[in-house]
């Protein structure tokens, strides 16, 4: 329901944006009458979201009263008891952002395009985030369990006199790396589909079914950057929403962060190593003289982005890449470990094509479907490093993947496939001794 919750509040902050101009003339309100389709517009859509979302865990699901919180609300300490602590832990963080920052100024890419406006809106939210850490921090250690945290210890690495862990200053960083990267990307990316949404006519698009597709797939995604972004924003105790350990795997860095900017600009841009669009043309293209067929073909194609949307969905203030901030059960999780890679790369195949070419190239045509193969196994690495992760973290994922393997919509018939073999095999092999 918390990411539902989001869902409702985020279609009704767009239908608002879309019809700005009627409610402004009926109320003869002061400002320009225009639909709100600007940068600050899509990032009011999440901090909407993200403000019902919280609140609903809050109210409804009271999720601040959870013992996975390592919050004790019923037996608070006092300031003099924790006033040490809490120092130590803000020396930590404030040296995090500073680095954190740093690396901003360095990153070339932070600065051009579209990432433009999420250092605008980091650089404006540094100084309120900085004050109101303090107060934040000293009400937290008062009623945490264990307030020596991650970021206690690397306070403690920083000031040098306590004893401090090694393990748990690598728990914060890579905390702290994944929150500070991911969110700097998805903040960048909120403007872009936040507008061609709320300018979309629908009215046009009924007898278009490419047309058609391009905006249903356009606000499908723009639900999964915006419910995404909460996730990477609200990661707070009180919400049962903190990062709880980022993946300790090399492979699983390697391959998340292949993904995602500066890194796949080189392998899938222009000229990249593995681009895979060479000389394609989409679905619309190959189908624009079958209707029936392109109207089909363009359900199917919903129908996996709205899978796709839905896993975000189901996180609710939980999402993001490379943590374990709780086992997910439900939604599209009850049939498939990985649902959001399963529809992402079956979205690819069906809409690009690769098997398809403009240049009658067979050539081509095999270079398109290796490299894009070589994509879908990358996201297939990911999975398996995020599960080794999970597997090691919690036996609430150890028993749901040991029930997936088993009854999951697709790896219940690899399992049964699998035993069917081996039982040949054994057959076979009694029979010939």
């Amino acid at each position: 329901m918390v990411g539902f919750v989001g869902l409702a509040t985020l279609l009704s902050w767009i239908m608002l944006c879309r019809h700005w101009p009627a409610i402004a003339d009926a109320f003869t309100l002061p400002g320009p009458h225009q639909p709100m389709d600007g940068p600050m517009a899509a990032l009011m859509a999440m901090v909407l979201a993200g403000f019902a979302m919280a609140l609903w865990s809050l109210l409804v699901n009271k999720v601040h009263r959870r013992p996975s919180t390592g919050i004790d609300w019923d037996n608070p300490r006092t300031i003099a008891q924790i006033i040490d602590i809490s120092v130590t832990k803000l020396a930590g963080l404030w040296v995090t952002w500073a680095i954190i920052g740093f690396l901003y100024c360095v990153g070339r890419w932070y600065w051009q395009g579209q990432y433009l406006f999420a250092m605008d809106i980091i650089a404006t939210a540094a100084v309120p985030l900085f004050l109101l850490s303090v107060p934040y921090v000293l009400w937290l250690d008062r009623v945490m369990v264990e307030p020596r945290d991650s970021s206690w210890h690397f306070g403690a690495l920083l000031i040098g006199r306590e004893p401090w862990s090694p393990a748990q200053v690598a728990k914060h960083w890579r905390s702290w790396i994944i929150k500070g990267f991911f969110s700097a990307f998805m903040i960048s990316i909120l403007p872009g589909g936040f507008g061609f949404i709320v300018n979309a006519q629908f009215a046009d698009l009924l007898g278009n079914p490419a047309r058609c597709g391009q905006v249903l797939f356009q606000l499908l995604f723009l639900i999964d950057v915006q419910i995404g972004t909460v996730g990477y924003l609200l990661t707070m105790r009180p919400l049962d929403a903190h990062i709880r350990s980022g993946n300790p795997l090399v492979a699983g860095w390697v391959a998340a962060l292949m993904c995602y900017p500066p890194f796949v600009i080189g392998l899938l841009g222009p000229g990249g190593a593995i681009s895979y669009e060479v000389n394609t043309a989409d679905w619309g293209y190959w189908l624009r003289y079958h209707e029936v067929l392109g109207w089909i073909w363009m359900s199917w194609l919903v129908l996996l982005t709205a899978i796709y949307a839905w896993a975000t969905i189901a996180f609710g203030i939980r999402f993001s890449n490379l943590t374990y901030r709780g086992v997910i059960t439900n939604g599209p999780y009850a049939f498939s470990r990985h649902p959001a890679y399963l529809a992402k790369n079956l979205f690819w195949w069906c809409s690009v094509l690769p098997f398809f070419v403009t240049s009658d190239n067979p050539v081509d045509m095999v270079r398109n479907c290796f490299f894009l193969g070589c994509i879908s196994a990358v996201y297939f690495w990911r999975a398996k490093t995020e599960e080794a992760h999970l597997l090691g973290e919690d036996p609430k994922y150890r028993a749901y993947h040991a029930w997936m393997r088993d009854h999951g919509l697709i790896t219940s018939r690899i399992t049964k496939a699998a035993k069917f073999i081996a039982r040949s095999r054994i057959r076979k092999t009694l029979q010939e001794s």
